[in-house]
């Protein structure tokens, strides 16, 4: 059996404190490693610990509303906030990032390394992908920014999903990435699985519901490929989670589940069967076995159509979509 096995590091939510975020997930690492890991997986933006200010007066962050309800939202005063990112926004060739380049070679361990990217205008939402030669072989932005709401109205969007062939101690594996909203999307995970990801990982920083996880279990049966998913801990979050993608064996159903954590920190490793995984996705019929994309061109469309239309402060629809 050839095995992959991806740490979730479900660590407490640290403060913006870069040099301390630093040591905390270089020793996080180092208990990984120490487990035999493949891959260690960080939470969403773990450089700044997801850290922000909201000014004192500002409403409840909601940015694009449905139309009827700006009036309400204009008279009651409130006008749009501006977020205040904690922690200094780094670069990929940071001194930060370079460090845990450095750490992945010691381990021979690739790691998903997850900041607040310095960029034109707003920052990013990044993940780095380190393989275990210390090598930068992925960096991806989150797509799917929470732009309903503040602080995410305040950062600037990925532009699209990438797979990498990764080195590991078993041959390349096809790995991908995406960031908890990104997940809520059935798109993500399709695109990634077009690419030939074997292996989505998912930073998060959210409450893992029963209603988020049912879609996460989802993206990895209708895809047939292995997702890990990285929280943090504390009470209403953790759950961290990962599911092989392989719903069926034997001709029965069986749990996709590998392993889901409570809400306790700690490393918990996910050991995927990538043998089990491989020929799963070369007899089975999800995926793109059977898709017949030409009846789909509906999902490209840029018009926003009720019930779902929402207007900013401007009056204008989401970045990237427009009214009929």
């Amino acid at each position: 059996m050839t095995t992959l096995t991806v740490a979730l590091l479900q660590l407490a939510q640290p403060g913006p404190e870069l040099s301390v975020n630093l040591a905390l997930g270089e020793a996080a690492c180092r208990r990984a490693g120490a487990m035999g890991a493949d891959i260690a997986l960080f939470p969403e933006m773990w450089s700044n610990g997801y850290s922000v200010a909201i000014p004192d007066g500002s409403d409840d962050g909601a940015v694009y509303r449905h139309p009827s309800l700006w009036d309400a939202a204009r008279t009651s005063g409130a006008p749009r906030p501006e977020s205040v990112w904690l922690g200094e926004p780094i670069t990929r060739d940071s001194p930060f990032v370079a460090r845990f380049r450095e750490l992945a070679a010691e381990l021979e361990m690739a790691i998903a390394l997850t900041y607040l990217e310095r960029w034109d205008g707003a920052p990013r939402n990044t993940l780095s992908l380190i393989d275990r030669h210390g090598r930068l072989v992925l960096t991806y932005a989150k797509v799917h920014t929470c732009v309903f709401d503040l602080p995410e109205a305040a950062l600037t969007p990925g532009e699209g999903f990438e797979v990498c062939a990764l080195d590991t101690a078993v041959g390349e594996v096809m790995t991908g990435a995406m960031i908890c909203y990104d997940r809520e999307f059935p798109e993500s995970a399709r695109a990634l699985m077009l690419a030939g990801a074997e292996i989505v990982l998912t930073p998060n920083a959210c409450e893992l519901e029963i209603n988020r996880l049912s879609q996460f279990r989802s993206r990895a049966g209708e895809n047939m490929t292995g997702m890990a998913m990285a929280n943090y801990a504390g009470p209403g979050w953790g759950h961290s989670v990962a599911h092989d993608g392989i719903a069926f064996a034997g001709g029965r159903s069986r749990d996709t589940l590998v392993v889901e954590a409570g809400e306790a920190a700690g490393v918990y490793p996910a050991v995927f069967d990538l043998d089990a995984l491989r020929d799963y996705r070369r007899r089975e019929t999800w995926g793109d076995a059977f898709r017949r994309p030409a009846a789909y061109r509906g999902l490209t469309g840029r018009e926003v159509r009720e019930p779902f239309v929402r207007l900013g402060p401007e009056g204008g629809p989401v970045p990237g979509r427009s009214l009929p």
